[in-house]
């Protein structure tokens, strides 16, 4: 057995420090990275409501069977070649976005500071958060099983849930409760589409902003109607006591494809949602993010 050459191994060692130190002073400023993930995050949101309102579109016309809503995008997204490559970037891009979402909430990283309106926008982030890390774990499930249909999943769970709730006393109460907390969301989403001055986030020059910033203002009104339908029903099946009455996001919207004009208020909404999408990836480039400085660890 030869004799170990310590020198060989110890020049090793020390040249492996000096690569480690060099890659350490190399490393991306912590800033920039959240900086980085954050728009990243906001690509993810935009590629979800884009294919939530092109999804819609086709099914008010009756091109596809494919379920709307995030769970209906997930689905689609699956059953395509290199399905798991997608979902895998599209899951990732979600949890930067609820990192994000958790710095602007916790960390204030907007400076919205800490009267009554602030705290309710920071709390209104931080639901959001909960939202899409809710459909991030969707995705990272769906990875499990590729060929899952996580649409019919969602509406079973959705209904197993309200019966559960049902069964507790108050329970039918608390149900209307729940839609009228969706209702309330819906109106605050359209209310900011009215009222807001999207332009002050934006880094942009006043011509662009004049180009984008109606996107905003459409979408945010969209979504927020969007989320009436799925209100009224989780409210009906309170006052009926039927958890059958529940469905998902998705299966709301397709619903008012029964009503009168339906394919065409489904047209609008689509467009809407589309255009919610659009200013995503709008906000992925031109967006002030300022990244805590507590949070800056270089």
């Amino acid at each position: 057995m030869l004799p170990m050459d310590t020198g060989w191994a110890e020049h090793r060692i020390e040249k492996l420090v000096r690569e480690a130190r060099r890659l350490w002073r190399r490393r991306p400023d912590t800033r920039l990275l959240l900086e980085g993930l954050a728009r990243f995050g906001y690509g993810a949101r935009g590629f979800v409501y884009l294919s939530i309102g092109l999804i819609l579109m086709l099914t008010a016309h009756d091109l596809t069977t494919q379920t709307a809503g995030s769970t209906g995008v997930v689905e689609a997204l699956a059953r395509q070649p290199l399905g798991r490559v997608w979902l895998i970037l599209l899951g990732a891009g979600l949890w930067a976005f609820v990192l994000w979402r958790v710095l602007q909430s916790v960390f204030d990283a907007d400076n919205e500071g800490r009267d009554l309106a602030a705290l309710g926008k920071r709390a209104g982030q931080a639901i959001s958060g909960l939202v899409y890390g809710l459909l991030a774990s969707t995705v990272f499930e769906v990875l499990d099983e590729i060929h899952a249909n996580p649409g019919a999943d969602d509406v079973a769970e959705n209904q197993e849930k309200a019966r559960a709730l049902m069964d507790l006393p108050f329970g039918q109460e608390m149900l209307i409760g729940i839609g009228l907390v969706i209702l309330a969301v819906g109106i605050g989403n359209a209310v900011r589409g009215f009222r807001s001055d999207f332009a002050r986030d934006l880094a942009c020059s006043e011509k662009i902003c004049k180009r984008v910033v109606p996107l905003a203002h459409i979408g945010y009104v969209a979504r927020g109607l969007a989320y009436f339908p799925l209100a009224g029903l989780v409210m009906l099946a309170g006052f009926r006591e039927r958890e059958s009455e529940i469905t998902s996001f998705g299966g709301a919207l397709e619903a008012v494809e029964t009503l009168p004009a339906g394919p065409w208020l489904l047209t609008a909404t689509a467009l809407g949602l589309m255009a919610f999408g659009a200013y995503a990836f709008v906000e992925g480039r031109f967006r002030r993010i300022r990244p805590p400085r507590d949070l800056d660890l270089t």
